[in-house]
Order: structure tokens, then sequence, then C-alpha cells
């Protein structure tokens, strides 16, 4: 009667074939679909350039041209440009977290100009950060509207023509809107705090290849699951040159194991 194979002989036996290997490159591969997606954004940043530069010189012209501006119009007018600055630095972080996590490695390491938060980006950590940028520019948004708002009468602000460009509900949607945005932002920071105290996908089990690393010193020993009893490694002498451990009964032994018998 033959011996039947264990599972990591089995999976071994049963790889993936051509056409299930062929199906997988064409996936990962579709990844490079949205690499125009950031190149648009590019294209957004250059208007957003020319949109800062035409504001900044309706700012010079207003000053030179009537030679008098109330301190409230020039607050409006830089905060208008602190606004483009606030989004074209949403778009950076869009842009080069995005392209790192999703498309393909910058490869910038050692670059001197090369960003603090790029070397350990992540889904959740572009997330949080991108939260925090949309705060600054709903609190640039909101300063606006204090300062408008302080020339409100029976419940509205006009414009020059006569239409009404702030109002009461107006106010109080838009100081809604910004508390929404700071809950937002504090959920996703707890959720990447609880994500990295509790990582997933690791079960802290053995394995074939912690075992095989460990033989080669390659990390340290393997953490036991809560609840599981702690492995018993047999006494080895001090000059054996060896470590001992335990594994399930039928598995494949890796390279440089051997069987020790139960006096040892």
């Amino acid at each position: 009667m033959s011996k039947r194979p264990s599972i990591t002989e089995r999976s071994a036996q049963a790889g993936p074939g051509p056409a299930s290997r062929t199906l997988a490159a064409f996936i990962f591969a579709s990844r490079w679909l949205q690499a125009p997606l950031y190149l648009g954004l590019i294209v957004a940043q250059a208007v957003y350039v020319v949109l800062f530069f035409v504001e900044l010189w309706h700012l010079v012209e207003n000053v030179i041209a009537t030679g008098h501006i109330t301190e409230t119009d020039v607050m409006l007018s830089v905060l208008a440009l602190i606004d483009i600055v606030m989004i074209a630095n949403l778009l950076i972080m869009v842009i080069i977290g995005g392209y790192e996590t999703f498309v393909s490695k910058i490869r910038v390491q050692g670059h001197h100009d090369e960003p603090e938060w790029l070397s350990h980006v992540n889904t959740n950590l572009l997330k949080v950060k991108l939260a925090v940028s949309i705060i600054s520019i709903s609190s640039i948004h909101l300063l606006k509207t204090f300062i408008e708002v302080g020339r409100m009468d029976n419940g509205v602000v006009l414009n020059a023509d006569g239409s009404v460009l702030y109002s009461s509900d107006g106010v109080m949607w838009e100081v809604a809107i910004h508390l929404a945005f700071i809950v937002s932002a504090i959920a996703l920071a707890w959720i990447d705090r609880m994500s990295q105290h509790h990582p997933t996908g690791e079960t802290g089990g053995l394995s074939v290849g912690k075992i095989e690393a460990g033989l080669r010193g390659d990390e340290p020993p393997a953490a036991v699951p809560v609840g599981a009893p702690a492995p018993a490694p047999a006494p080895a002498p001090a000059d054996a040159g060896f470590v001992t451990v335990r594994i399930p009964a039928g598995t494949r032994l890796p390279e440089g194991a051997e069987v020790l018998p139960n006096d040892r």
C-alpha cells in the first residue's frame, strides 16, 4: 500500500497550468490601465498652476489699478491662492502615492528630494493623508465663509448683482460637512492604527518556509498562536551546531533537516 503524499507534496505537484499563469499575468498587467489616469491628473495640476498665476495677477492688478484694497479683500485673495496650493498638494499625493501603490515602483530611493512618506506608503496611510488634505481644504473654504458672513444681513450675503452668496442654512451645512470630514479622518486613522496592531494574513503558526528559514538563521523562531501549546524542542548539545523543532507528522522536511531519535 503506497503512502499518501503530504499536503506540501500535493501542492508542489499540482501547480498552476499555462492557462492559469497567462490569465494571472494578464490580470496583473491590467494595473497599467491606471497610468493614463495619473497622467490626466498631471494635466489637471498644470491647469491649477495657470489658475494660481491668474488669481495672483488679479490680486496685483486690483492693488495697482485701484491703489486701495481692503484687508478683507487681500485675505480672501490669499485664501484663494492657498486653496489652489492645497489642491495641488492633494493631486501630488494622489499621483505619486497612487502610482507607487497600485501601478509600479517609482524607485527614487536615495534621491535627496524623495518624500519622507513615500518610503512606507500604503493604502491606509494614503487614505489618512488624503483625508487630512481634504480637511485642510475644507478649513480654507470655511474660513472664507466666516469672513464673508461678517456682512450678513437678514441671514443672507448678497453678491454685487443681488444674488445670494451665503445664507444661514448654507453656513450651517458647511460646518456640518466639515465636521463630517473630521470624523471620517479620525475613523480612518483609528482603522490604520488597529491594522498595525493586528496585521492581517499572519497566522503565527509553523510552516515549512519558516522552519527552513529558522534552520538557516534568517529569522527568529515564529511566534506561537494564542491558546496553542508552545513547541517543546528537544535538548541538544551545545556544540551540535543545529536547532531542533517539532513539525506535524507527514510534513516534508526542508533541505538540510533530519529526523532525530527520541532519545536525543
